[in-house]
């Protein structure tokens, strides 16, 4: 449109009644967030923008392709977008993707961020495990201090699958084994004092000293002290490492002692676990394969971590700020 032609049709805009604003702010919603989204695209990527293919950040404009701006390497003559090789590339209805992660900061389930962004379910659980798939990777580099462990366990779920390896349970069921079995999913929850936490679905049935080695050690600092409470694959894990470790004994009621370093105790790795559990409710079953999508999705929310649209898109497309 024209600039006379606009200014004649913006002078207007005065003139419309109630349902004819209602109709024309509904009409440019769409148009607005996916200008808003681009803009904000290339304003995350802006600083680290490479070729996805060899890594090259020399790189010159090379045209507009569905709304975004190509370029093409210096290096390898590639073109590329700043969706390019993230999860998000090839994803459609960017007008919709704010509103949608606006849905996923209220936490809301697949079907009712489907109906308040206007897209299938099948749309919108898609879109969920995209802007997830780097989530799982945001976790600080080392817990230090004190930091304490402990796991817990939730009743595994091949919820979405085409063919089970098991009879199916109704309405998500319950466990035929009694105790800790090779039918609940046993996730490690590590955090230290001031807040910092790793987590990691290890497996299925009790916790072992091999999966802590390998989901718990790169993430300790070499003077940490480890609390837990008095499960006997952690003091393996501490001895064969010379990790410094206490122990609570829960089941004798011990649960906070005094030491020099500070107060010995897990209550608040157990309040994590508190809040996951209630968190993951919400949802009515979630898939094990899944599982370390809701895990990053849990620690982004957590203590209000990340609160903007802005931040949740910076982890989708690896932009990560540790």
């Amino acid at each position: 449109m024209r600039a006379p032609r606009f200014r004649k049709w913006f002078a207007q805009l005065p003139a419309l009644n109630v349902p004819q604003r209602l109709q024309t702010l509904s009409a440019l919603h769409p148009a607005a967030g996916l200008d808003r989204i681009i803009a904000l695209i290339a304003q995350v990527k802006e600083r680290k923008r490479r070729c996805p293919a060899c890594a090259c950040e020399r790189y010159y404009r090379h045209g507009q392709a569905n709304g975004l701006q190509r370029y093409r390497c210096r290096e390898c003559g590639r073109t590329y977008n700043d969706l390019s090789g993230t999860p998000l590339a090839h994803l459609r209805l960017r007008e919709k993707w704010l509103d949608y992660l606006n849905t996923m900061l209220d936490s809301k389930s697949v079907r009712k961020a489907a109906r308040e962004v206007g897209v299938h379910r099948n749309t919108a659980f898609r879109w969920r495990h995209r802007f997830l798939d780097q989530a799982r990777h945001d976790r600080p580099k080392t817990l230090s201090g004190i930091a304490e462990a402990d796991e817990m366990f939730i009743l595994e779920s091949q919820k979405g699958s085409r063919k089970l390896d098991r009879p199916a349970r109704k309405r998500g069921g319950r466990a035929h084994k009694r105790g800790i079995s090779s039918e609940l999913d046993c996730i490690l929850v590590a955090r230290d004092r001031s807040g910092q936490t790793i987590d990691a679905v290890v497996g299925r049935g009790p916790l072992k000293a091999g999966q802590l080695e390998r989901h718990l050690l790169p993430k300790l600092d070499r003077q940490v002290l480890l609390v837990s409470d008095s499960h006997a694959a952690y003091r393996a894990f501490a001895r064969k490492h010379r990790i410094a470790h206490e122990a609570v004994n829960l089941q004798a009621g011990i649960r906070v002692r005094r030491r020099a370093a500070g107060a010995i105790h897990v209550q608040n790795v157990n309040a994590y676990h508190a809040r996951l559990r209630q968190w993951l409710s919400h949802f009515r079953g979630v898939a094990s394969r899944y599982l370390p999508n809701y895990l990053g999705w849990r620690w982004a929310l957590d203590g209000e971590r990340i609160t903007t649209t802005e931040q949740l898109l910076r982890i989708a497309i690896g932009a990560i700020n540790r």
